[in-house]
């Protein structure tokens, strides 16, 4: 008897648009609630959506993907997802990217080593992919950062009368409580802003 149709749909972050995949997957006519969406990173397999679909899935069932990187960027990690749901739960596989990865063809020896070898060449290059991303990243905060763009939220705008009662803290005239109570903020965000604004100053 034939199984359920399932789909995996993955983003890596909130803002990324996963409409593209959305579209392969209403065309294979897979019911809405057997569409799994996680907007989280591929390094891992800790993810709600991705964990909860596994436990729905039964033998005979067919789960479609978009491309082996929907699925995740960690080499071991994919390989081992990949025996979990084909040789323990008994699941159909079909990557709508790379038709030799369609678990239903190639039930012999060959058609399974050649299976083999695409997804362990397809898991490297996701992983590696991920790897280059990260070192991208880091390339352009540390090139950022050279030319004097600062990460983080904005600092809050400095209450009136601060550099007076920064200067009348620091001579010792007044406490910190007392400059803090005076501006109407916590003691930390003073003495933070304080620091923060001695430390533009300086040469």
């Amino acid at each position: 008897m034939a199984g359920n149709l399932y789909g995996y749909v993955r983003v890596s972050t909130q803002d990324q648009n996963e409409e593209r995949q959305m579209v392969a997957m209403r065309q294979l006519a897979i019911p809405r609630k057997n569409l799994f969406l996680d907007k989280q990173s591929g390094k891992d397999f800790a993810r709600a959506e991705y964990q909860k679909m596994v436990k729905r899935l039964r033998r005979g069932d067919l789960l479609y993907i978009k491309s082996i990187d929907r699925l995740g960027r960690n080499y071991e990690e994919i390989q081992n997802q990949w025996r979990i749901l084909t040789k323990d739960k008994r699941v159909d596989i079909v990557v709508l990217d790379m038709p030799l990865l369609d678990t239903r063809r190639g039930k012999d020896l060959m058609g399974a080593f050649l299976s083999d070898i695409v997804l362990q060449v397809l898991s490297f290059v996701a992983e590696n992919e991920r790897s280059s991303i990260r070192q991208r990243q880091a390339e352009g905060i540390a090139a950022a950062k050279a030319r004097g763009v600062r990460f983080g939220p904005p600092a809050s705008a400095l209450p009136d009368g601060f550099e007076e009662l920064r200067q009348a803290w620091r001579e010792g005239r007044i406490t910190l409580r007392e400059a803090a109570c005076a501006c109407d903020i916590p003691k930390s965000t003073f003495y933070d802003a304080a620091i923060r604004t001695e430390r533009a100053k300086k040469p």
